[in-house]
């Protein structure tokens, strides 16, 4: 099989799967955080419907992000004429809700998982179109293309339904909503491929800048670079295929406890 033609089958299903979501769903938002994956959402999701992005993305704004990335934002919004939101926990931050004084675990609950709750709860959304890709960790590994959370964003990992011959679990009951992840299949090495094929805008961070690159992007004071040189797609990708060190790897809030992804996850993160 070509790699042409296996990221044609990927193009493909996802563009399936966001059409099935929007024909489903009356009310959908997409959260959007610059990273690469969400940045193919967009390109797939402009692909998906003629040009442009029929429902509002939703960026969860930690008030820690990278400048570049804020910079990335306000432009990208602009060049795809997107239906941007902004969400702050701002209760949380006057708390005194912070990495100066918290652990990531509890940062990242409260200002991204509680600032998701919050819009969800002013904007009543039934479905969210997520980047997640099953290989990116051993909990997202669960997921299935549509997946429940319950009225407090409860996400039962243990009973995941089969989705055999296209047949999504499409209800949910009132205060419920569904996630729906077009990017399940894709693996990061896909993700690459697909943005070089697509010519797709990235932040910069991604590349190689005096021997230390971003693999994964997050908030600024618990992401870390890695020794890189990659400094082109090429690099990247050929860097990938022989690296043996996880994608999130520099991602504090997955390490600072035993199953921290699968807990946060399980309490409604993204």
């Amino acid at each position: 099989m070509t790699t042409r033609t296996h990221l044609d089958r990927l193009e493909n299903q996802s563009v399936f799967i966001f059409r099935e979501a929007y024909h489903t769903f009356k009310n959908i938002a997409m959260p959007w955080s610059m990273c690469k994956d969400s940045n193919v959402l967009i390109w797939l999701a402009s692909r998906a419907f003629f040009g442009r992005v029929p429902f509002p993305v939703l960026h969860i704004d930690t008030t820690y992000e990278f400048p570049e990335m804020v910079e990335f934002r306000e432009w990208a919004t602009a060049h795809y004429k997107l239906n941007l939101i902004v969400k702050t926990n701002e209760e949380a931050r006057a708390r005194g809700i912070g990495y100066e004084t918290h652990d990531p675990v509890t940062v990242t609950h409260e200002l991204k998982t509680v600032a998701l709750q919050q819009a969800m709860g002013q904007y009543k959304w039934d479905a969210l179109i997520t980047g997640i890709r099953r290989d990116e960790d051993p909990t997202r590994a669960k997921e299935r293309y549509f997946s429940r959370r319950n009225a407090q964003f409860e996400w039962d990992y243990k009973d995941q339904p089969p989705e055999f011959w296209g047949q999504f679990a499409t209800t949910a009951a009132k205060g419920e909503h569904v996630r729906v992840q077009p990017l399940l299949d894709w693996t990061e090495v896909d993700i690459w491929r697909y943005i070089q094929r697509e010519n797709i805008p990235i932040p910069k961070m991604y590349f190689a800048k005096n021997g230390q690159r971003y693999r994964s992007l997050g908030c600024s004071p618990i992401t870390k670079p890695i020794t890189s040189n990659a400094e082109t797609i090429d690099a990247i990708i050929a860097e990938l295929e022989t690296t043996r060190t996880s994608e999130r790897a520099g991602r504090a809030q997955d390490h600072h406890e035993r199953n921290a992804m699968q807990k946060l996850r399980a309490k409604g993160f993204l």
